[in-house]
């Protein structure tokens, strides 16, 4: 056991729990619970932002993809930024003018039916369950690398610490566990990139040129088509990383954490600087690992690469700075899990109890206490699935849910927003395929079936080639919608729609929203 990591995770674990302590003599209300009370300002908004989205698979799964792969795992820090540019331009602002609490109130401003609420809130639970497993599988081999515990043990601790985060502290401990925790992960992968570029006497051509040496697949190392040698795969990948953002239920529901649209526009663009900064960096991270740690020390210690930003932190500051940044990506995990389980539950608790259930009727505490049952399931459930992932890459499950979200959630903001002939057969019809198509890929394509064993799941060959279901589960959502839509015959007033023109109104100015 390193005795400096564990002191310093007992101090993350502390001060988080005192954060939690703090925050939860905030929640007096459903609205403090869910989104703060809207009452952060941009930049806290926007560092929360980050926060949520510098995950384990931006620290630890990208790196190690860099290291192990070189040029093609740089694919995942170039989609998870470009990203941003859908969120800014076309979604943050009309998301926040509409929505109040989740993903489902944005949807539910135009179409007034009990269905719409309960598909948004199923796939709000499933894309968030989906996105927690790569932070659980990130935080198991983390955890057992330093302290020598069982993956299985080291799971089950921080899917109880995240459940306790949320439970207690609501999102007021969410939002400050994030915003502490990108300030110590942006200084922690600033200080490495400091390190790695001295060791190469700050000559980033030099480090280029190292790598090409030193790593085995030499000058392989800087080319595409390293780990992508299928172009319609890499297209998909990409497809997914760039468009999946904007329909992530953890990452949306930020923007009903400050008072208007205006903070909303300003907290994204605060966040994008960061994250764009910090995805600089992962180049440093990547090839440090590949020149200093060496890809049989990363892949020893995690076949998937996951451990290769704190093994090139112990390479080059030994073990006190290998305890740090060891630290600092627990606390990542920490925030992003709790982050993601309040998602899920406050979309179980505000949409599926209080709207559908008790047809929005149940008290404020009635549904806090809901949300807090709901957090103890879906941590439960999370944990399970996590315990058969743990041979994959945190990076790559990540950038499978980014691909269920822009199948199953984007297609419906965007007609939502855009297409006046849009209906809840459109809607219901986009999210159900989306959902559906994107899963279903998933467990036939090869990262549950390969022949090879230890490279998947399970032995056997996949029905679907691709690693990655973006390219067709995306443009099937989009088309579901579509086809929905001109298959049913209602009107808007038939079927209790808000009229189009009312919709652009609002989600332009934000006039009226009493969701």
């Amino acid at each position: 056991m390193n005795t400096a990591a564990f002191i310093m995770f007992l101090v993350i674990v502390a001060l988080t729990l005192v954060i939690t302590y703090w925050a939860s003599k905030k929640n007096k209300s459903a609205s403090e619970f869910y989104t703060a009370g809207g009452g952060l300002t941009g930049w806290q908004n926007g560092m929360a932002i980050a926060g949520d989205y510098m995950s384990a698979a931006s620290f630890l799964g990208i790196a190690g993809s860099i290291a192990l792969a070189g040029f093609d795992g740089f694919f995942y820090s170039i989609g998870f930024l470009v990203a941003y540019l859908v969120v800014l331009f076309l979604v943050a602002e009309p998301l926040r003018n509409l929505g109040k609490y989740t993903f489902a109130d944005m949807i539910a401003v135009r179409f007034k039916t009990a269905k719409i609420r309960g598909f948004a809130a199923f796939n709000t639970i499933a894309i968030s369950i989906f996105y927690m497993l790569a932070q659980l599988v990130g935080a198991g081999a983390l955890i057992k690398l330093l302290l020598g515990i069982d993956f299985s043990t080291s799971v089950i601790i921080v899917g109880v610490l995240m459940t306790v985060y949320v439970t207690f502290g609501g999102m007021h401990a969410t939002s400050w566990v994030q915003i502490i925790k990108a300030i110590l992960l942006m200084g922690g992968t600033l200080l490495i990139s400091i390190i790695v570029l001295y060791k190469f006497n700050w000559s980033i051509t030099g480090m280029f040129d190292h790598v090409k040496e030193a790593t085995p697949l030499k000058e392989n190392f800087l080319n595409p088509g390293v780990k992508y040698k299928d172009g319609l795969d890499t297209l998909s990948l990409t497809m997914g990383l760039v468009l999946g953002t904007a329909g992530l239920p953890h990452i949306l529901v930020r923007f009903f954490t400050v008072k208007n649209a205006k903070t909303a526009r300003s907290s994204v663009v605060y966040a994008t600087w960061i994250i764009g900064i910090f995805y600089v960096m992962t180049i440093f991270l990547g090839f440090g690992a590949a020149a200093f740690v060496g890809n049989g020390d990363i892949t020893v210690a995690d076949k998937a690469g996951n451990m290769a930003a704190p093994l090139l932190a112990k390479a080059l500051g030994g073990n006190m700075l290998f305890a740090f940044i060891s630290a600092v990506a627990f606390a990542t995990i920490l925030a992003v899990v709790a982050g993601l389980v309040l998602t899920a539950a406050a979309a179980f608790s505000h949409d599926f109890y209080n709207q559908i259930l008790k047809k929005g009727k149940a008290t404020e505490k009635q549904q806090i206490s809901m949300a807090r049952y709901a957090s103890i399931g879906i941590s439960i459930i999370s944990i399970i699935l996590a315990l058969f992932a743990k041979n994959l890459n945190v990076a790559f499950l990540v950038s499978l849910a980014f691909a269920v979200a822009a199948s199953a959630n984007l297609p419906v903001i965007l007609y939502t927003i855009f297409w006046k002939r849009f209906n809840t057969n459109g809607a219901i019809w986009a999210m159900v395929v989306g959902l559906i198509s994107s899963v279903g890929l998933v467990i036939v394509s090869p990262n549950v079936f390969n022949p090879e064993a230890g490279k998947a799941i399970f032995v056997g060959h996949a029905l679907y080639p691709l690693t990655t279901p973006g390219i067709v589960s995306i443009p099937l959502g989009f088309i579901a919608g579509f086809i929905g839509t001109m298959l049913s015959r209602k009107t808007g007033k038939a079927d209790n729609q808000v009229e189009f023109d009312e919709i652009l109104v609002r989600s332009n100015t934000g006039i009226n929203n009493t969701v």
